[in-house]
């Protein structure tokens, strides 16, 4: 008789394999916790129908035109919204993997985490929750608008596990899943080691500007950084039971990320489009409160409709809009 390729069915086989490989702290892929019911697939694990959902979304492909730092660069090797998501993703599920948890939720969650962002970075991301904030009381955080865009807008009928992540991959409470705690403090970890390079290569700062005591503790490059952060983010985790980092090296890393904000993600010098960016998002912002946009999801309060739209605006998108409304067409 012919070898057969498989003798059992697919969650089976998976099942087996995460009871003898994964931690025992790992999420396990089944039973899938979604809010619609659904058969599962006979060849992908709930987690992983996940992440290819949210690959194929409208949301996922328009970071490739959504700014990470910076505006407009001229260059093709800056960082986009897209790259960030794929080079997080990436350490990520190794940080998974070499602890023995659920690769698959670790994937979708990094790959989901920021598909809520607004255009312009964080720029684009102060002048909406500023907007939003004076007009209704309430501001914008982007986190809450990534779950907002796979469960209302997509509707991609997501796993609890996978939604959760995406929710909590910042802000106050920290997730239920270990796989989605890994993704929290790695978001930080790629951010931080690949705005600096592209910060380095824009010129906006220099190699010695950089935090001495920081850059001797945790490497000269950006993969050494990184290979830093990971080992100790992988030492503290096995010894804690926890994704924990160690205060030596964590420290470091916010110390580093406050330098970021001060240095470059919010500071005037940096930013050179910042005056116009805000301008042109406050005057969309006001276009659309007085004249609100077709809703993205039906029955919309008008916040939600202005949200919906300027949020998933592309950086071109945005000044294709502004310029419509600004410039004068002929006759």
């Amino acid at each position: 008789m012919a070898p057969q390729l498989a003798r059992t069915s697919f969650r089976e086989r998976v099942e087996r394999l995460e009871r003898e490989s994964l931690s025992q702290l790992a999420t396990p892929s089944y039973p899938a916790h979604r809010d619609e019911p659904e058969p599962d697939s006979e060849h992908r694990t709930p987690f992983a129908r996940d992440r290819d959902r949210i690959v194929h979304s409208k949301a996922f492909r328009r970071l490739k035109h959504k700014t990470q730092v910076f505006i407009a660069p001229e260059g093709d090797h800056y960082r986009t919204r897209l790259t960030h998501t794929l080079e997080a993703c990436g350490i990520a599920r190794n940080t998974a993997r070499a602890l023995g948890l659920n690769e698959d939720l670790t994937e979708a969650i990094a790959l989901g985490h920021d598909l809520g962002h607004p255009p312009f970075g964080h720029i684009g991301e102060a002048v909406l929750d500023e907007c939003v904030r004076e007009r209704w009381g309430s501001g914008f955080r982007h986190n809450e608008h990534s779950l907002r865009v796979v469960e209302r807008i997509e509707r991609l009928n997501l796993t609890r596990e996978v939604r959760d992540g995406i929710l909590h991959h910042t802000g106050p409470a920290p997730p239920a899943t270990l796989e989605g705690r890994i993704v929290r403090v790695v978001d930080r970890i790629a951010y931080i080691n690949h705005d600096i390079d592209d910060a380095l290569r824009a010129g906006v700062l220099r190699f010695e500007d950089l935090p001495s005591a920081e850059i001797e503790l945790l490497g000269s490059t950006g993969s050494e950084r990184i290979e830093t952060l990971v080992v100790d983010l992988l030492r503290r985790s096995e010894e804690s039971g926890d994704i924990s980092q160690g205060e030596q090296v964590g420290g470091a890393m916010l110390r580093l990320r406050e330098f970021m904000f001060e240095r470059v993600y919010l500071a005037p010098d940096a930013q050179r489009e910042t005056p116009r960016v805000e301008r042109m998002l406050r005057e969309l912002f006001e276009h659309y409160c007085e004249e609100p946009p077709p809703p993205v999801v039906t029955g919309a309060s008008d916040r939600e409709r202005v949200v919906d739209w300027l949020a998933g605006m592309t950086d071109r998108f945005a000044i294709r809009a502004f310029t419509a409304l600004s410039v004068p067409e002929g006759f």
